[in-house]
């Protein structure tokens, strides 16, 4: 049977332009979309190689416990030693803030203070100990922007608290962090395709917190800047010979925590100091800002996928961050 390439999500608007590059590609792939199902932790799983696109905002589309599921189902494929990329190791990371936050850290990158709290007096109790002159707060589990507010005083924590527009994180905990005010109302995506550096894009700020970048998103309340474009400029635009040293620190926590696709999110303050808030391991393009550059996320995702079908050890794969790693043979 010819090996294929299985990818394995819950929203089907996101793998949409992901089966247009295979299919240009000519590479077998299944869609296995994951919401409710089963495992069979007693059977063996078919040969190939599976890719992971789970999120973290899977509850926004009404599939609550399919982070769960997907879990369970690279548990089984890892254990069986199956060539997994975004496995558990970074799923643990996309459904954590948290996680993110500590795992930056164990490999040297900078992140905003951040105070985690469960209840509505502790994320007060929090605020104060933090004791910024502005601080956001943020859902744990998140995506989308999910709970990302901007305050200025504890008064005015207090009362959104006790307001109806306040939305607790799916699992309970809201992050209090410092803000980081840019000189510029932008911020930096950084995407990596394989482990490694593909492009950085320049996202602007200016009209709110949330940067989704891919084509099509729902949000009810917040604005989805997504393939908008101002007369001015562009939401998003893809920076022409982007060589920060800060590449290479985040190319080895990739490694180090086994993902091999993402997008890294930083801001800069006055001082030029960068910090990292956000790792995402399910990664949208905006096709806008790549059709400008003639630069394409879901093609090099394509091909980092098709160089594994059909060739256990293709030569390229020395340093792909996956669960079992396709080596060059001897």
């Amino acid at each position: 049977m010819t090996e294929k390439i299985y990818v394995i999500h819950e929203n089907e608007e996101w793998t949409t332009h992901l089966f247009k590059r295979l299919d240009e590609l000519e590479l077998p792939y299944e869609d296995w979309f994951i919401n409710e199902g089963l495992v069979d932790l007693n059977d063996t799983p078919p040969e190939g190689i599976f890719y992971s696109r789970m999120s973290a905002s899977s509850h926004t589309r009404g599939h609550r416990f399919a982070p769960e599921m997907a879990d369970s189902l690279l548990a089984w494929l890892e254990h069986h030693g199956r060539t997994v990329f975004n496995g558990t190791r970074a799923l643990r990371l996309e459904v954590s803030k948290v996680n993110q936050s500590m795992a930056l850290n164990a490999a040297g990158i900078k992140t905003p203070k951040t105070i985690a709290a469960n209840g509505q007096q502790q994320i007060i109790e929090a605020a104060e100990k933090l004791g910024a002159s502005a601080f956001i707060t943020k859902h744990n589990r998140a995506g989308k922007g999910l709970g990302v507010r901007l305050f200025h005083s504890i008064d005015a924590l207090k009362q959104y608290l006790d307001s109806e527009e306040f939305e607790p994180s799916i699992d309970g905990i809201t992050l209090i962090q410092e803000y980081i005010q840019a000189p510029e109302p932008f911020i930096t995506r950084c995407e990596f395709v394989g482990g490694k550096f593909v492009y950085a894009v320049q996202v602007d700020t200016s009209e709110g917190f949330e940067l989704c970048p891919a084509d099509a998103c729902r949000i009810d309340d917040l604005l989805c800047p997504a393939g908008e474009q101002t007369e001015e400029q562009p939401k998003f635009q893809i920076v022409e010979g982007f060589n920060d040293p800060i590449i290479e620190k985040y190319e080895n926590f990739l490694r180090l925590n086994e993902i091999a696709v993402a997008g890294i999110e930083f801001i800069r303050n006055s001082d030029g100091d960068i910090f990292t808030y956000d790792v995402n391991t399910n990664t949208n393009y905006n096709a806008d800002a790549e059709a400008v550059a003639g630069k394409y996320g879901m093609l090099e995702l394509a091909q980092l996928l098709g160089s594994c079908v059909g060739a256990r050890h293709p030569h390229n794969f020395q340093t792909i961050p996956t669960k079992n790693r396709c080596q060059e043979s001897e």
